[in-house]
């Protein structure tokens, strides 16, 4: 019977071909899907085969695969134990079979990892080494790196099944945070790097509907109280508060960016990013949009400075509800006019949608904005739950990837549309900025001639030769900083006097087209300020003498 309809279609479809849209002839496109890891995908061999067969057979060419959850990993050589879902045991590892079995078969694998979620069960991890159980609720002062929300709640909600978090603020949390992603891309031959979550916590509170309420870590509020010379607890709306921390987020970013680029320069390094309701040219821009003030995620700013190769916004709406309809639309132009000299690749959520509506919206992914603008692709959450019935149990994961990947490949009732949009293999496209580049970056580290990181310090990007101010930006809680795409030249960085350092603040060095150059300034400290606290006490800082005097730069779930 179905076979009898198909057939029906298509000749429906040929008799119809003169008024049909122009068809497309894609040669280059992202198509992907995300693999979570709360259900079958990679746990062991034989669903990794299933899976990689099933991408195969819909002509998808990436997959963005769940690997970090919860301070945890789904691989066995990674700085985050391994993890204790019901995976295979060793030697199995499920990172390392998804790769070899998706790159036989001619598709992509990107590392995808849970940014910020620590912990979600009353139970602690078994493994000792986990990050909840060195740094968790049981751990006071500066071994504790929990996020901490305005009114002290430490979890989600007071569910047995709530997450805890880690919070971007603390300087070892975030140094934590970037090394699960380095150690991932050390060690396993993958494609790309995926951040996900990489953002504070967006569960507000009744009186800040619009405001962020979590980041009150007391390490993390005594960083803010130093770079900026206030001692009260700031509210959830506070402005400096809200883009102190979004800094901390974005200094994240930065430095898995730049970390990863110098170890391998060809890794795509993507962001899953948040759309929460109307797009920004709904509500009064940007700034006025739930991603910057309720998530604090200035993705739009990571895609202007350039530290991330490809956005890949979670523009999650239903087709057949009219106003979601429209802020899919809206939030896919947005998001296609903001990729500056980088790239964006649409994702939507298949498991809120018919098969039907699904295509309807890889359509609009695929097509040019108003504006003209083109994204390089698709990508569907998720492998496990491919359309509406599957999320609701009406309907099994397999049956409906099966009427998904003949939706996307063959003529069929799901789309009036020829040829299908998936009809023929792609390649993924090629990062330019990465296979011909013509920039170069720094990173660099400011320490004390003691090898003490000086934490907000501010750092300089000057002309050596005119003096001229070319960029700057403070060091996260590592002494860490860096400056992306740089035109290929000798730079001079430069620290300016400041309250807690002396002697040597300044280096020469000259940045190379694809490369990053490395750079390291030591001054001397001035008394016991630059010192890092004992562990075990809550750290101090002397102020930074004026945190407002430099020039406005841009910065930067599921």
């Amino acid at each position: 019977m179905r076979r009898a309809f198909a057939l029906l279609f298509i000749l429906t479809i040929v008799v119809s071909l003169g008024s049909a849209p122009q068809a497309r002839a894609a040669t280059s496109e992202f198509r992907a899907l995300w693999v979570d890891a709360f259900g079958e995908g990679i746990f062991n061999d034989a669903e990794v085969t299933k899976l990689v067969n099933a991408a195969k057979a819909a002509n998808i060419n990436a997959l963005v695969v769940q690997v970090g959850r919860r301070g945890d990993c789904f691989c066995n050589r990674a700085s985050m134990p391994r993890t204790q879902a019901g995976i295979a045991p060793r030697p199995y590892d499920p990172l390392a079979a998804i790769i070899a079995k998706a790159h036989a078969a001619g598709i992509q694998v990107h590392a995808w990892i849970i940014t910020t979620a620590l912990w979600n069960s009353s139970t602690p991890p078994v493994d000792p080494n986990h990050a909840f159980n060195l740094h968790g609720p049981s751990k006071t002062g500066y071994e504790n790196w929990l996020g901490v929300k305005y009114d002290g709640a430490l979890r989600e909600s007071a569910s047995s099944a709530a997450n805890w978090f880690f919070d971007p603020g603390h300087p070892d949390a975030a140094a934590y945070i970037a090394e699960m992603f380095l150690s991932v891309a050390r060690n396993y031959d993958i494609d790309g790097l995926n951040f996900d979550r990489v953002r504070y916590p967006d569960l507000t509170l009744p009186s800040w509907p619009q405001d962020n309420a979590w980041g009150y870590n007391p390490v993390a509020l005594d960083r803010f109280h130093a770079a900026t010379g206030r001692t009260d607890r700031p509210l959830p709306n506070d402005p400096q508060w809200s883009q102190w921390r979004r800094d901390q987020v974005t200094n994240i970013v930065r430095k898995v960016y730049l970390e990863a680029a110098a170890m391998k320069p060809y890794l795509r390094i993507s962001a899953d990013t948040i759309t929460y309701g109307a797009g920004p040219q709904a509500v009064g821009g940007w700034e006025q949009s739930r991603p910057y003030r309720e998530t604090l995620q200035d993705w739009r700013g990571w895609m202007q400075e350039g530290i991330l190769d490809t956005n890949i916004p979670m523009n999650y709406k239903r087709e057949h509800l009219a106003d979601q309809r429209a802020w899919y639309e809206q939030w896919n132009e947005f998001a296609k006019a903001h990729q500056y000299a980088r790239s964006t690749t649409i994702g939507a959520a298949i498991y809120l949608n018919t098969i039907a509506n699904s295509v309807v919206q890889v359509r609009k992914a695929l097509a040019p904005s108003a504006s003209e603008a083109s994204g390089i692709g698709w990508v569907g959450y998720s492998y496990r739950t491919p359309d509406d019935r599957t999320n609701a149990g009406t309907r099994s994961g397999d049956a409906s990837r099966a009427e998904l990947t003949r939706a996307l490949t063959e003529p069929s009732e799901y789309d009036t549309v020829l040829p299908p949009v998936f009809a023929t293999p792609a390649t993924v496209p090629d990062m330019a900025w990465k296979s011909a580049p013509t920039r170069g970056h720094i990173a660099g580290a400011v320490t004390t001639n003691t090898g003490i990181p000086l934490d907000q310090i501010l750092v300089e990007l000057r002309d050596p030769e005119t003096d001229a101010l070319l960029a700057s930006r403070f060091t996260d809680g590592t002494g860490y900083f860096g400056f992306v795409d740089l035109v290929p030249g000798r730079y001079k960085v430069f620290v300016p006097d400041d309250a807690r350092v002396t002697g040597k603040r300044v280096a020469v060095i000259n940045v190379a087209a694809g490369t990053v150059a490395r750079v390291s300034i030591t001054p001397f400290a001035k008394g016991a300020e630059g010192k890092r606290p004992p562990k075990e006490a809550t750290p101090t800082f002397v102020p930074l003498e004026d945190p407002n005097a430099l020039e406005d730069l841009p910065n930067g779930e599921r």
